[in-house]
């Protein structure tokens, strides 16, 4: 409700509850009332004053009642006059805070001005130092890198140093050893070549107890076949054959499994007539079969103009020469190929015979199975092209 309202409202209930209060007091003199043992008079006095009471009672109840604004200035006005205090020191602090603070952002440009004009200077001066250390740096690398380049090389040499002074060093000793083999071949006194073989055997193991039997038959039949080589004449009541103790135990390890096997002891070094030691190593596989009946294991084409006794004969050794190594590929312990002579010597004079035409495919055929020990045997076949 507006103010102008407001008091329009009070003055007119303020005069309907005068009038009423003046009615009421004049009824009460004329009819000469008495309350509480009170003249008539004083009981219209009494009834008045109630009457003026009750209306600023009922003004003021009726302004509290329809104005918040009076309420809170009735009954907060302390309240509202000691926050008003206290937000008047509040906001004099705070315009005292922001003076400073505006001082201290002043005093802060003039410090951020200051020091970036010093950095300005600083970069100037420094913009010629850091041409200058990029300089210095890329110098830097390529001396690094030629420094790398120039170790990587040394060490290169050195590397080839030693790999040639290792070379040189086993081409002495291998030098030495071949003119020491040299002079023992020119006096016929090598019996046994490095890498022969000293004795091949077939054995099938059942259970792993028979591994140490085997090996020791192994050895001393092989110790007998150097005796007889190294010492002939004498008889073989010594043990000359030498195997590391560690290569054996390996064998023996080995032939624990069940299976068939094919174990050879081979000549570590060349060994002299008269000798009284002979170093040699195990060399143990699985038997297998290595060639098969009927297989081709080379073939070689002789061309039309290759008719002469030595070109036929070169190129059936050239065909030999491959089966050899194919077996040999495949596991073949065979010293060499078993074949007829006089059929070989047959074919090469026909092949010389043939028609000047004539391109002709050789091939050497299986003429049976073999393991891993047997002998090899083959036939040459001519198939005309």
């Amino acid at each position: 409700m507006s103010g102008w309202l407001l008091i329009l409202a009070l003055l007119l209930l303020g005069g309907v509850l005068s009038t009423l209060g003046d009615r009421l007091g004049s009824k009460v003199g004329k009819a000469r009332l008495s309350l509480l043992g009170m003249r008539p008079r004083r009981t219209a006095v009494l009834i008045t004053v109630l009457t003026g009471s009750l209306i600023s009672a009922i003004s003021l109840g009726l302004m509290l009642l329809v104005s918040d604004r009076l309420r809170t200035g009735l009954f907060e006005l302390d309240q509202l006059e000691q926050r008003l205090q206290e937000g008047r020191r509040s906001l004099e602090r705070s315009q005292s805070d922001l003076r400073r603070a505006e001082r201290g952002r002043a005093q802060a440009r003039e410090q951020l001005g200051t020091v970036e004009a010093q950095a300005a200077a600083l970069r100037q001066e420094l913009a010629p130092l850091m041409a200058q250390r990029r300089q210095l740096e890329q110098e830097r690398d390529r001396l690094s890198r030629d420094i790398g380049s120039k170790d990587a090389d040394l060490q290169r040499n050195r590397d080839e140093l030693a790999r040639l002074n290792t070379r040189i060093s086993s081409g002495a000793k291998e030098l030495q050893q071949l003119e020491t083999n040299l002079i023992a071949l020119r006096r016929g006194d090598v019996v046994i070549s490095s890498g022969q073989p000293l004795e091949i055997a077939k054995v099938r193991i059942e259970n792993a107890s028979q591994a140490k039997p085997v090996i020791e038959a192994l050895l001393r039949q092989t110790n007998t076949n150097v005796y007889q080589l190294v010492l002939p004449g004498e008889p073989p009541n010594r043990q000359i054959l030498r195997v590391p103790r560690s290569d054996i135990a390996k064998l023996e390890g080995i032939l624990s499994r069940r299976g068939d096997w094919v174990v050879s002891l081979i000549s570590a070094a060349n060994v002299l007539k008269g000798e009284r030691q002979v170093v040699a190593f195990p060399d143990v596989r699985r038997n297998k079969q290595v060639v098969k009946a009927g297989a081709q294991l080379a073939s070689t084409v002789l061309e039309a103009d290759e008719r002469s006794p030595e070109q036929v004969r070169s190129r059936i050794n050239l065909l030999l020469a491959a089966a050899y190594n194919t077996v040999k590929r495949d596991g073949s312990l065979a010293s060499g190929l078993q074949f007829d002579p006089a059929s070989v010597k047959q074919l090469g004079t026909a092949l010389s015979e043939r028609p000047r035409d004539q391109v002709v495919q050789l091939q050497a055929i299986s003429r049976r199975t073999s393991d891993v020990v047997d002998p090899v045997a083959v036939a040459i076949k001519a198939v005309s092209r």
